[in-house]
């Protein structure tokens, strides 16, 4: 819902920081890797009650995936005012799917890794909301990328400065980091927020859905 307004916010500070990783040991790739590892460690340590390990390494990833595209850009960006070919320099094709691939992985493993960590502090609590926000996650990611590859195809792309055409809606990446966010820091609370978090996501499945479906006819 605010993506478009965070990423115009946060665009000079991430080219900075983008532009201070500039470095041959640093590639657009190595990034992505590197926040899902650490998002990968952040559910181990919310299955684990590690909870605030859990959310320093949650929010180091998400600035790993804040990073990994600007500085994929600034790559081609230098590659084509010297004539070079962008491949090796995180190539939009290869570098948006891993990320994208990185994305999913760490939003599902958090989810099964606060659910475990937040039914052992409260002695058994519940694990359906729990799946309930995976279901929701599994229909609104399968409504996106496959408007992303249909429009690809026939010419009906949206074209935002990210690898995939994104449909908007109202539970994105930023809303996604904050709900995870949250749960992290109030465990006792997850499940209610997971069934407030599933409609939400459900929601925004069934608006991609209908616009996505309108947007291709």
């Amino acid at each position: 819902m605010f993506d478009a307004r965070a990423r115009r916010l946060l665009e000079r500070p991430l080219d900075r920081a983008a532009t201070a990783l500039d470095v041959p040991a640093v590639t657009p790739d190595r990034i992505t890797a590197a926040g899902l590892v650490l998002g990968l460690g952040s559910a181990g340590a919310a299955a684990a009650g590690w909870w605030t390990a859990a959310v320093l390494l949650w929010l180091v990833s998400r600035l790993a995936d804040g990073l990994d595209g600007p500085l994929a850009r600034r790559r081609r960006r230098t590659a084509q005012a010297a004539g070079a070919s962008p491949r090796g320099e995180g190539d939009a094709g290869a570098g948006g799917f891993f990320d994208i691939t990185a994305d999913f992985t760490v939003y599902g493993a958090t989810v099964v890794g606060v659910a475990v960590g937040s039914s052992a502090e409260l002695g058994g609590g519940p694990l359906w909301p729990f799946l309930l926000v995976l279901l929701a996650y599994y229909v609104n990611g399968a409504a996106f990328l496959a408007f992303s590859s249909i429009a690809e195809r026939t010419g009906a792309t949206i074209d935002d400065g990210r690898s995939l055409s994104f449909l908007g809606g109202l539970a994105e990446g930023g809303e996604t980091i904050v709900v995870h966010t949250l749960w992290l820091l109030l465990p006792f609370w997850a499940p209610q927020i997971a069934v407030v978090w599933a409609a939400v996501v459900g929601v925004s499945a069934t608006h991609r859905i209908v616009t996505g479906y309108r947007a291709l006819r």
